[in-house]
């Protein structure tokens, strides 16, 4: 499925993955012979949740640097990544949070995308597509829109919503499987339940369901948090130069980041009917109406 984010398809696997172990361990001792315990239940899912959301929090910029290929810059190497870290050491300063790595990766697309565990341990990567075509300015403002995802703490933000939406996705999959095999068990003589392969299975299918659904809420928050940072660019580096940043970036024709990374780039992509509901980014049109708004 488009733009389904890295982090959100390595949650989703982390939490299938520790949802199999627990089941295969009999970690999960919220079932009990006359049906759930939904205090425990919920309680598990907690746990589980939020483990998924903040182990891939944890591997987000690892994730990131290897999905494309992203170098850090330790000692420059030329004049650009000179003033490619200068910039962002100026605005993480200006912006009150720790010095990012920063890095390139070899690309022609034109974009950028910052992640990381928190404000002080963050990483910023540009590819070569965008310092060859945009201008300083240009390029400045979008090194300003990316280290204002990290000052707005948007990962540790979208961690802690993605745990909420774990949870209510792992325990409500668990009462759809645990229905659905008694269903299919009948009545048993003396009115106690084992969960059977009925149950393992569904419960696993409704959490993949489940979870690409939930994903429609994460995507929102996305949507959301670009007009933030679009906000906190126009502040860093001048309203004129994040609109001009995006115009370019409106008239750019190059490939996106993989699907995986949409959410983490500066720009969106274009999608029709529902698919509307699953973009990372809103249009550039929106954003770029947003900050001419700006008093």
């Amino acid at each position: 499925m488009k733009r389904i984010v890295l982090f959100v398809i390595t949650n989703l696997a982390v939490v299938l993955l520790l949802s199999i172990t627990a089941r295969l361990l009999g970690l999960d001792r919220y079932i009990e012979s006359g049906g759930i315990n939904f205090t425990a239940l919920l309680g598990f899912a907690a746990i589980f949740g939020f483990g998924g959301a903040f182990i891939s929090l944890a591997m987000s910029k690892w994730s990131a640097m290897r999905m494309v290929g992203a170098q850090v810059i330790e000692t420059p190497r030329s004049e650009a990544e000179a003033w490619l870290v200068s910039t962002v050491q100026r605005q993480a300063r200006q912006a009150g949070i720790g010095m990012p790595e920063v890095a390139v990766y070899d690309s022609p697309e034109v974009n950028a995308f910052a992640t990381g565990m928190n404000r002080d341990n963050a990483l910023v990567a540009v590819s070569t597509g965008l310092l060859r075509s945009m201008t300083r300015d240009e390029a400045e403002a979008v090194l300003a829109h990316e280290v204002s995802h990290v000052a707005n703490g948007d990962m540790v933000t979208l961690a802690l919503i993605q745990g909420v939406v774990n949870t209510f996705v792992i325990a409500l999959a668990r009462v759809v499987g645990y229905f659905v095999d008694r269903a299919l068990q009948g009545n048993n003589s003396n009115g106690e339940y084992r969960p059977g392969i009925g149950y393992m299975l569904t419960s696993l299918v409704a959490e993949v369901i489940l979870g690409m659904l939930a994903s429609v809420i994460v995507m929102w928050f996305s949507r959301q948090r670009e007009f933030r940072a679009d906000a906190g660019g126009a502040s860093l580096a001048g309203r004129q130069k994040m609109i001009a940043a995006l115009e370019r970036l409106r008239s750019s024709h190059t490939q996106q980041l993989p699907d995986q990374m949409a959410a983490f780039g500066i720009s969106g992509g274009v999608a029709q009917g529902l698919r509307k509901l699953l973009l990372t980014h809103p249009p550039l049109e929106e954003r770029i109406a947003a900050l001419r708004a700006m008093g």
